[in-house]
């Protein structure tokens, strides 16, 4: 009887492989939704591909598009939980924890089952129930989760561990009264042999507590060592929170060190005799940073990160260079930044995000690779922004020749069609030229000006506002410019060129009183007023009122120094004739009835006769500006009639517009962005998320001080041994010192009598000496004892031969 039913048992199983192969072989199964009742009947069945086939259409209906309502098919896919399916039960798992939050009360009733199932033999499905018990978000069973990640942290298996390690952060979001214990899971998750356990105890740190950076403490070595197994989640997070822990606890330290002299110096050095003392305060120090053992390891043992596959993983290293030892360790992460150039679009955008943040503090670093930043013509615009702001941040760090070479390809970009590459090349032109020497600059400003014949308004005013920033910065070497600038009025169409230069004339108008050419220009421009555009007249206007001031300056030293030359009665007597009129001379305006002018109106007649033209230029110039349709036009001309209505008080008008003007500086795109740490989000998207950056941002802390960094003991391992030794220690210990060490720990070799000082060869040799001396006499007292015994026995022998002969011993 048993034989048949073992039979039977193995054809019913030939008969479901069959099936099976004759299903997975045949022709594609319908995807037709089947109704709910024979779903529910599939769900009850006792065969395991049945319910299989059940559960795998209801995840199909839950993961639809668009969803499908499954929520009816609760109570029968948890009755599944009893079969003993292996197969089914990560799809009721998944069901589980979708559907766990809609209906909490039935969710409940699945608790005992998984909880059974944290005590299976097979490690994956104690994995997977702790997994799906801490995904469930009932928070009634916040203390039973707690619970079940205390069983799995202590669990034999790592992928249990790491399980509970994951469910931390679940826990903690359900209920946030249970994050002290959970503390104490991650304390204890940290310090885990398996890498894997520890890159997701890691992860769960920075998302639970972040802050308590007492728990790596006792994991800080372990942690650096297991980082280059870890997978990419875990390097990211363990890169990002020893960045903040290197930062709080370990003080930046500098050292002053002598700069290396230069051959022309030791040459010096060597031919002329130098007093006492001169060297030592005419030599030039230099700051080096000092680096903390403990950061040093942590430092060493990210670089092989640097060959990721992973991108993230290359700009966290680079972070971490850049923020923690900028001066020794960050151009070997330069290379694989630049290999990130040859990513996709999407990357390549984030790397040169990053590359340019790196170029604001050590722009050096990228000097060799400038290549990589020469654009092509198919590249986005987002590319090419990025990379002509790396052109120019490296620019004043290159040669002449590979200054030559981006010289050369700013200008024939800014010949192209694009308009927006046409503007950004002419001001990274303008930027170069700030941020050079004399020589560079000239060439830059030739350039740009071979740009205002062009027939591209566009390009004419972006070189115009480029070249007036140039000539602001040193306008006393440029006023042969100003003047070549002004004789190209008369063929300049673009309004934005035109007001730079009416600008430039009114700036310069008051360097050379004698040899000037701002009252011919504007007595030239006011022609043209009414054709002008708005923003040229608003420079015309204040060009006027610059002029007449000048004027006016001249005209009142002129006064007071013939005051000075007269003294001062004749002075007053002059200030009361000039006094306005008096009421009763009102008559003199009027005309008698022949239409005769009065002797007033006759004198004042006169008096225009003998005006000087730059007062008819201003006066014109206001009376066109007042029947401007434009009111900020209007309202300026009114500012500057009350600044100049009084000649003889000038000074308010002076410090309005005859002030220094402050050098303009065109800064890089990207400096705004500066404050963003390195890898950031805010970083990319800064500019348009504003000066606080993107929801989340967490800025890099800043140093701690010395003295208040926490105590270096407590990175030590549990036993009190050392498991870092720095490398100039390591160096200074010999192999014998450390064998002598190991037998003085030894009990064993003490008790034996272990001499704890260290041998030399003479000792050795001594040690020889008495062993053969001994061994020699030892030979020697044996001798004798033997010459002593023969000779007893020769003594005993003759007395016992007398004895015989005498009759007493037969």
């Amino acid at each position: 009887m048993e034989s048949i039913s073992r039979i039977s048992s193995l054809l019913e199983t030939a008969r479901d492989l069959t099936l099976e192969a004759a299903r997975d072989a045949g022709p594609r199964k319908s995807t037709r939704p089947l109704p709910a009742q024979q779903i529910k009947k599939l769900l009850d069945s006792r065969t395991e591909r049945e319910v299989l086939d059940g559960l795998r259409r209801v995840i199909a209906m839950q993961y639809a598009n668009p969803p499908q309502p499954t929520l009816t098919f609760f109570p029968a896919v948890l009755k599944t939980l009893s079969n003993p399916y292996p197969s089914t039960r990560p799809l009721v798992y998944n069901y589980l924890i979708h559907h766990a939050e809609a209906d909490p009360d039935t969710a409940l009733l699945s608790i005992n089952t998984i909880q059974k199932s944290l005590s299976d033999s097979n490690p994956r499905v104690r994995a997977m129930a702790l997994k799906t018990m801490a995904g469930i978000r009932v928070p009634v069973i916040s203390q039973i989760v707690s619970l079940a990640i205390k069983k799995g942290v202590s669990d034999l298996s790592p992928i249990v561990r790491k399980a509970a390690a994951l469910a931390c952060v679940k826990c903690v979001r359900l209920d946030a009264s249970t994050k002290p214990q959970v503390e104490e899971y991650i304390a204890t998750l940290l310090t885990d042999k398996q890498y894997y356990v520890a890159g997701a105890a890691v992860q769960a740190f920075m998302e639970v507590c972040p802050d308590r950076l007492d728990l790596v403490h006792p994991a800080y070595r372990k942690l650096c060592r297991m980082i280059a197994d870890m997978d990419e989640w875990g390097q990211l997070a363990l890169l990002r929170l020893m960045t903040v822990y290197a930062r709080r606890c370990f003080p930046r330290r500098t050292k002053t060190v002598k700069r290396a002299q230069t051959r022309e110096a030791k040459a010096k050095d060597f031919y002329e005799d130098l007093e006492p003392g001169a060297e030592e305060s005419e030599a030039e120090y230099d700051e080096i940073e000092q680096i903390e053992p403990d950061l040093a390891l942590f430092l060493k043992a990210v670089q092989p990160l640097l060959q990721s596959r992973n991108s993230a993983v290359i700009v966290s290293v680079a972070r971490a260079y850049l923020y923690l030892s900028p001066t020794n360790y960050l151009h070997h992460a330069v290379g694989p930044l630049i290999a990130l150039l040859r990513s996709p679009q999407d990357i390549q955008q984030v790397a040169l995000c990053n590359i340019v943040q790196v170029c604001l503090c050590n722009p050096q670093h990228f000097v060799p690779y400038y290549r990589h930043f020469l654009i092509h013509s198919t590249e986005a615009s987002q590319i090419w922004r990025l990379k002509l702001e790396v052109l120019t941040l490296i620019f004043p760090f290159c040669g002449k020749d590979v200054q030559h070479l981006i010289l050369a390809e700013l200008e024939h970009f800014s010949h192209g069609h694009n308009v927006d590459l046409v503007r950004e090349s002419v001001r990274a032109i303008g930027r170069c030229a700030q941020s050079s020497d004399a020589a560079t600059s000239r060439r830059c400003l030739s350039l740009l000006l071979k740009q205002i014949h062009s027939p591209d308004q566009h390009l004419v005013g972006e070189a115009m506002e480029v070249v007036r920033h140039l000539i602001q910065r040193s306008p006393d070497e440029h006023r042969k410019t100003v003047v070549r600038l002004a004789k190209n009025l008369d063929s300049l169409t673009s309004p934005t060129a035109r007001a730079s230069i009416v600008w430039l004339v009114g700036e310069f108008a008051g360097y050379e009183p004698d040899d000037n050419i701002a009252a011919d220009v504007l007595r030239i421009l006011v022609r043209g007023y009414a054709d002008e555009d708005d923003q040229v007249r608003a420079q015309i206007v204040l060009l006027a009122a610059k002029v007449y001031l000048h004027y006016l300056n001249a005209k009142n030293g002129k006064q007071k120094a013939i005051d000075a030359l007269d003294g001062p009665d004749d002075g007053e007597k002059r200030d009361k004739e000039v006094m306005s009129p008096t009421e009763d001379d009102d008559e003199g305006f009027r005309e008698d009835a022949f239409g005769h002018s009065g002797p007033i109106q006759q004198a004042e007649q006169q008096l225009e006769e003998q005006q000087h033209a730059i007062e008819l230029l201003y006066q014109h110039t206001m009376l066109l500006a007042r029947y401007t349709p434009s009111y900020d036009l209007r309202d300026r001309a009114r500012l500057f009639r009350a600044l100049l209505s009084v000649p003889s008080s000038t000074e308010l008008a002076s410090l309005l517009l005859l002030a220094p003007k402050p050098v303009p500086q065109a800064p890089s795109p990207s400096e705004s962005r500066k404050n963003f740490a390195l890898g950031s989000a805010s970083l990319v998207v800064g500019a348009e998320a504003g000066i606080s950056g993107v929801k989340g941002y967490e800025p890099i802390p800043d140093w701690v001080l010395e003295g208040r960094e926490p105590d270096a003991k407590l990175r030590d391992d549990g036993d009190g041994k050392a498991e870092y030794v720095p490398a100039s220690q390591r160096a200074a210990v010999s192999a014998g010192q450390m064998l002598d060490e190991a037998l003085q720990a030894d009990p064993g070799y003490k008790s034996n009598g272990g001499v704890k000082k260290e041998k030399t060869l003479d000792d050795w040799l001594d040690e020889e000496e008495e062993e053969t001396s001994s061994k020699d006499s030892e030979e020697r007292s044996g001798d004798e004892e033997g010459d002593r015994e023969t000779e007893e026995e020769s003594e005993y022998e003759t007395d016992s031969e007398e004895d015989e002969k005498a009759g007493l011993v037969r």
